[in-house]
């Protein structure tokens, strides 16, 4: 099966080994990767703060990016969620609505591809600890995906999961809101983080990196020694396979 990473800014340029581990998840499920290097951003955050017609071109240049692909597979719910935006922001406009159609129904946040069309629910992962995983809001709300982490999460061996208190509630990222609105983002954040420590986990888990960047900033500047992981960085974690040399591989 042919897939097309879609890398997103964040994970680009803050968070490369997320990606490192989403490709090499999907490798050893049997996927033959490519990555279209035409890919900008996608856009949602100058959608988000109004500059509709300036975030089009951006759009036009991803729709045009992953033209040929046969599925486009993302570490970010929130930027997925974006691009299952593009039929109706270029409705009316029958060239590129059409292309954004395409695009929306090849493209897949990470856990979602592995469960629903790959049909798997166990990696072969493993990981020692105890974590707890908290919902994106762009993930859970716009991109309606609530379980598929939770079915990969519970297949991983040696893995506790906790449940998260208000697990529904904003971290306080927000993309741009964390930046324009920074003195209530602090105020989100440390609710979030209150909500972590009483898991009582030594571990943190979500699938979007804006998330894990401010709730583990925010962890850290509070001292915090709570380890901060993409999902696709858990599912990465396997068990070493020992050759018959007593090398492991």
């Amino acid at each position: 099966m042919k897939v097309s990473i879609f890398s997103t800014c964040l994970v680009d340029l803050m968070a490369p080994n997320a990606g490192i581990a989403m490709v090499e998840v999907l490798e050893r499920l049997g996927c033959e990767i490519d990555y279209p290097a035409s890919q900008v951003c996608c856009g949602q955050p100058t959608y988000n703060s109004g500059y509709l017609q300036e975030s089009k071109l951006a759009m036009q240049n991803m729709m045009l990016a992953f033209e040929a692909s046969d599925y486009v597979v993302g570490p970010s719910g929130s930027c997925i969620a974006m691009f299952h935006e593009y039929p109706k922001i270029f409705s009316g406009d029958p060239e590129w609505e059409l292309k954004a159609v395409a695009l929306k129904e090849k493209s897949y946040e990470l856990t979602q591809f592995i469960v629903k069309v790959l049909g798997i629910t166990d990696v072969g992962a493993t990981l020692e600890g105890t974590a707890t995983y908290h919902r994106s809001c762009h993930m859970t709300r716009l991109l309606g995906e609530k379980e598929t982490p939770f079915q990969l999460l519970e297949q991983v061996k040696g893995l506790k999961l906790e449940p998260l208190k208000n697990s529904d509630n904003c971290c306080g990222f927000g993309g741009t809101f964390a930046v324009k609105m920074p003195e209530i983002s602090e105020q989100m954040a440390d609710e979030k983080c209150g909500c972590v420590l009483d898991t009582g986990a030594d571990i943190l888990i979500s699938a979007d990196m804006g998330c894990l960047m401010n709730i583990g900033g925010r962890l850290s500047r509070k001292g915090e020694p709570v380890r901060v992981m993409h999902i696709a960085e858990v599912l990465n974690q396997h068990t070493p396979v020992v050759n018959k040399g007593g090398n492991s591989t």
